[in-house]
């Protein structure tokens, strides 16, 4: 009887999105970062950034990442000024 009542509650839940990151001052400028050699054929290099967290901003080194799928690229996340603050718009694969 309580797993049927729990399932009446829960399934009428609208999953909201994820919050978004609000970051009051503006980014630092980028680090610069020595990019070290490919683990194999086909990756690609995703640079890093700045991410803001409860005391400031923290970097977030890059990485090599595999594409999503053949003929994408890789479009970078990046700060963008919003309602007195900076949003962070995350990085994503795209098609060329």
């Amino acid at each position: 009887m309580l797993a049927g009542i729990l399932s009446g509650l829960l399934g009428g839940c609208i999953v909201a999105e994820p919050p978004v990151v609000m970051a009051p001052p503006p980014p630092p400028v980028a680090q610069v970062e020595v990019v070290p050699v490919a683990p194999g054929p086909g990756y690609v290099w995703v640079e890093g950034h700045w991410a803001w967290r409860r005391r400031g901003y923290v970097w977030v080194p890059g990485h090599w990442v595999v594409p999503a799928a053949p003929g994408y690229v890789w479009a970078p996340g990046h700060w963008a000024p919003r309602g007195g603050g900076f949003v962070w718009i995350e990085g994503r694969w795209r098609a060329r």
